[in-house]
Parts: structure tokens; C-alpha cells; sequence
């Protein structure tokens, strides 16, 4: 499936809820977490809706390499210099609450909320 209508990021992508947005291509779509464990902390996700890190296949390799990519670009951009953490949250006991696959990227001075 390329777009769940129920799925919340979908509606994101599809303009219909809206989004601090940091950046958009064609493959993927990154914005600020509206609800911040750090003090800047934004989601990457693909714009195709992917549920979860466990329907992932060899397939999507590039896709994947080009989020995690992205994350210290957008990072530096905004202002994050003394590192940052990549997290993926996979199903109900990883602590995934959003059904589409997402990239957590945080940075920013400690101590943070969360992780």
C-alpha cells in the first residue's frame, strides 16, 4: 500500500494535516515532533506508507539509507552541533504509537525529557 487514508503521517503527507516541515522530497518528508523529547527534535519519515520497521525489505535499502542520511544535514541545519541520536520505534513493545514508519532524529544540550 502507498497511502493509508486512516493513517495519521499519511495525512501529513498529503497536506491534510499540517506540519512544521524541515524538509520534502519526492521520497521522503521531515518535520517537527509535536510533541519534542529534546530540544530539537524532528520525525523523517517516507512518503510512501511503510507501517513499521518490520515490513521493511531489501527493497526499501535505498529509501532507508537516504533517511538516516538526512538526519545530520538536518541536524547541523538546525543547530545542533555536540551530537544527536537516530532512534526507530518498531511495533507496540518498541514503543511505536504512529503505524507508518518514522525516524526519530534528537539533538540539542541534555538532560532531555525522554531516552
Amino acid at each position: 500500500m502507498t497511502h493509508d487514508p486512516n493513517c495519521l503521517f499519511c495525512k501529513i503527507v498529503a497536506g491534510q494535516i499540517p506540519s512544521k516541515k524541515v524538509y520534502e522530497d519526492e521520497d521522503i518528508l521531515a518535520f517537527h515532533d509535536i510533541h519534542p523529547w529534546a530540544p530539537v527534535h524532528v520525525l523523517i519519515i517516507p512518503k510512501r506508507h511503510i507501517a513499521s520497521m518490520s515490513d521493511v525489505t531489501e527493497a526499501e535499502a535505498v529509501l532507508l539509507g537516504k533517511m538516516t542520511a538526512l538526519g545530520p544535514r538536518l541536524m547541523k541545519e538546525l543547530g545542533v552541533t555536540n551530537g544527536f541520536r537516530h532512534v526507530i520505534n518498531t511495533g507496540p513493545d518498541g514503543g511505536q504509537e504512529v503505524l507508518h514508519l518514522h525516524l526519530h532524529v534528537m539533538g540539542g544540550p541534555r538532560p532531555w525529557l525522554k531516552g
